[in-house]
């Protein structure tokens, strides 16, 4: 992972962290279940943000080496992993 994507992730996850937390006290205060709702899907397009983040990353390092090398096994593997984690067949 290139160390600006880290350094990014690891902060948007502390933020997540916190809205996590946020979501905790929420429930644990007998807040509206809509608020809590609407919280919980803001953590679920955090994360989604994050996932889409450290992917392009993942693209840009690890599948564009696999990719661009002499070995057709990593070029398949590569791009196997792709299929199974954005829904395709299980690996």
């Amino acid at each position: 992972m290139k160390s600006k994507t880290k350094s990014g992730a690891i902060g948007r996850l502390a933020r997540i962290e916190g809205q996590v937390r946020g979501v905790s006290r929420m429930i644990e205060e007998d807040r509206y279940c809509i608020d809590v709702v609407r919280q919980i899907q803001a953590v679920k397009a955090a994360l989604s943000g994050l996932e889409k983040i450290v992917l392009d990353d993942h693209l840009d390092t690890c599948v564009h080496t696999a990719l661009t090398g002499d070995d057709p096994r990593e070029r398949r593997e590569k791009v196997e992993e792709l299929v199974s984690v954005l829904g395709g067949r299980k690996k």
